[in-house]
């Protein structure tokens, strides 16, 4: 051994330091998230330096918390810049406790398979007049109403223990928006029709402070002496937040401000480039984004060359949730052929993704 070599540690030896195994010491270099220092030419033996112990224990702390490699690798990356891994570390702690108040719900509806007579679950919920109405503006736009996609048909009421979400879906684009609440009963979820959401909306329409709410059987909203019961659609709303996961990183690659009635009024100007796409037998009017000499968010040719970012929407889409969010935006996006988060700036976790469109 080498005064270099001595100087190393073994693989067995980093693997106790750290509390990995040598078999993950090895996958993680094949992954590239931990490389050693030095590898045998002849015995392909792996050496680690005394520097690289603290690394590999930050790896097996996030490897117990199951976070996904790729977040491990970028929390390597950006280990000596605390507030990163701590967005990191926050972001993967919501997705533990939204899967775990998702096995809570499926728990309880499997209980109900099992048990039809089993006790209905209550919960009773207090929640904001204003918070509730703004809501479901955010989210009524991308209702479906494919007759063969029944579940797509109504808005999710999502009860979480801090609070409640609203979610709709027509597939090819997705709308969620949060409203802090009281809640007093497990999570539970229920599917709203679309009539009843609008029924709601104009029960909103008054100058109450609070709306009580009751889910059970039904779900019963109260404002102002006035009730509103509503029988849920007795379908399964998709796993939104599976779709939430695969379709969106946590880091996409460009988060760019815009002013919202700006940009809808250069996507209706006289002049701008539009081309025609037909889906299902319906003929849509696609539109391109594209990014200028300022990184600015702007209408550009859909039918253009070049090697710039465009990605292709739906026009009539993409207005409708320009109108949901409000004045000040973010656009989040990746690329062409990912979908694009539209959210708003005073309320980062209210947003809707739009499908883009092959140009």
């Amino acid at each position: 051994m080498t005064a270099v070599e001595s100087e190393l540690r073994s693989i067995g030896e980093l693997a106790r330091a750290s509390g990995l195994t040598v078999s993950a010491l090895r996958f993680y270099d094949r992954s590239g998230v931990l490389a050693p220092a030095r590898v045998d030419p002849v015995t392909g033996y792996r050496w680690y330096t005394g520097d690289q112990v603290g690394p590999a224990r930050l790896v097996a702390g996030l490897r117990r918390v199951g976070m996904p490699l790729a977040g491990i690798a970028e929390a390597l990356r950006h280990r000596d810049r605390p507030a990163e891994v701590h967005r990191l570390l926050d972001a993967h702690l919501r997705r533990l406790e939204d899967g775990l108040a998702d096995a809570r719900r499926e728990l309880s509806r499997i209980r109900r398979l099992i048990d039809p007579e089993e006790t209905t679950v209550t919960t009773r919920l207090a929640l904001s007049r204003t918070d509730l109405a703004a809501a479901v503006a955010a989210v009524r736009f991308a209702v479906g109403a494919d007759p063969e996609l029944p579940a797509l048909s109504g808005v999710l009421l999502s009860v979480e223990p801090d609070g409640v979400r609203l979610v709709a879906t027509d597939r090819h684009r997705l709308a969620v928006a949060p409203v802090d609440a009281t809640v007093d009963g497990p999570p539970v979820g229920a599917l709203l029709p679309v009539a009843a959401v609008d029924e709601l909306r104009a029960l909103l329409d008054t100058d109450a402070a609070t709306v009580d709410a009751v889910v059970a059987d039904r779900v019963t909203f109260s404002v102002a002496g006035r009730t509103l019961a509503v029988t849920p659609l007795p379908y399964d709303f998709p796993d939104y937040r599976r779709l939430l996961r695969a379709q969106l990183g946590d880091v996409p690659a460009y988060r760019i401000p815009v002013d919202g009635p700006a940009l809808r009024a250069a996507l209706t100007a006289d002049g701008v480039r539009v081309c025609h796409r037909t889906h299902d037998g319906v003929a849509h009017e696609v539109v391109a984004l594209g990014l200028d000499g300022r990184g600015e968010l702007r209408p550009v040719d859909p039918d253009g060359g070049g090697t710039g970012l465009r990605v292709g929407l739906n026009r009539e889409y993409l207005l409708d949730a320009l109108d949901a969010g409000g004045d000040q935006l973010v656009l989040e996006l990746d690329g062409p052929i990912t979908p694009l988060a539209v959210r708003r700036v005073d309320d980062a976790h209210a947003f809707s993704i739009l499908m883009p469109v092959r140009l």
